[in-house]
């Protein structure tokens, strides 16, 4: 699949680049909440994200319908929800748990694929939701007792909203100039951050080097690309197949959390991990070398040609 000439092998290298920047997203903002409150760094990340982008998209942006700015508003919506439970996860929640947790949407992605299509989930769907469930036990179990946190159940909130979220980016992508509304989603979560800071924080300038350096960071690396991008990416392929892209996420977290937190991961919390990784790559892997036997069945997310 072609859009001139971005094939459809560029576009999976930019989604995968743009999730590996993103993933390091979780310990700049884990840095950052340390003194910042969570919708004063979101207000902040993306409106300098998107006085960065202004520049390179002013062209495409002097043009764009009343049309597109809705729908880039709307994505700006979803994903500023996705941003605001995952802040507030990363509260009481180590960032590489909260990313494991967050992108378990690899699995939601085909369930709700499958309730919009009003046809019952695979079966290798339902196999890889009962793993990711069990990783998500082995991550949550506080002694010999389950017990899931505030922090948790906000992060995987966020793995809901970050499902619908692709869904939405796959069917809005298709209908308007990708990259125009890339930058109108990222200042829409500019300005939905600033005016939520208003009513319930105090906003202020970060006042120390530490500050800049993180706010810089997530408003360039994070959402300069990693977010602006992804409707360009996702314009040339599926939304099941984004999902799989997902899972490189937790991967660069977990990383980037024991480089720069010092965060340790324990002997069951790093099976719980692992446990979520198999359950994201199977369905896909399993559709991917079942699907020549199934000629008659259209895989899920593939609705757009």
């Amino acid at each position: 699949m072609k859009d001139g000439k971005f094939t459809q092998t560029r576009a999976e290298l930019l989604m995968a680049s743009l999730i590996l920047a993103r993933s390091t997203s979780y310990v700049m903002s884990k840095i950052g909440i340390r003194s910042l409150g969570t919708f004063n760094l979101l207000g902040l990340r993306f409106t300098i994200a998107f006085l960065f982008l202004l520049p390179f998209g002013w062209n495409r942006l002097k043009h764009v319908s009343k049309k597109t700015i809705l729908h880039g508003m709307l994505l700006g919506a979803s994903f500023f929800t996705v941003m605001t439970m995952e802040i507030t996860g990363l509260h009481t929640t180590n960032a590489s748990t909260a990313s494991f947790l967050e992108n378990t949407a690899i699995v939601f992605v085909p369930l709700f694929e499958a309730i919009l299509h009003k046809s019952l989930p695979k079966t290798s769907v339902l196999a890889s939701t009962l793993l990711c469930i069990g990783g998500v036990a082995l991550l949550t179990i506080n002694g010999q007792k389950f017990t899931l946190t505030s922090g948790e159940l906000f992060c995987l909130m966020a793995a809901v909203f970050y499902a619908t979220s692709i869904i939405l980016t796959d069917r809005i992508s298709k209908q308007d100039d990708p990259l125009a509304l890339g930058i109108i989603q990222v200042g829409s979560m500019g300005l939905f951050g600033f005016i939520a800071s208003v009513f319930v924080e105090q906003p202020r300038l970060p006042s120390s080097p530490l500050e800049w350096q993180v706010i810089l960071g997530l408003a360039i690396i994070c959402s300069g690309f990693g977010f602006t991008l992804q409707p360009v990416a996702q314009r040339n392929i599926s939304s099941s197949r984004v999902g799989l892209f997902c899972a490189l996420s937790p991967i660069g977290a977990a990383v980037s959390s024991l480089l720069f937190l010092g965060e340790s991961i324990g002997t069951r919390e790093l099976l719980g991990m692992m446990l979520i990784l198999f359950g994201m790559f199977a369905s896909q892997l399993w559709d991917r070398v079942s699907i020549p036997r199934r000629h008659s069945v259209a895989p899920l997310g593939r609705t757009h040609s």
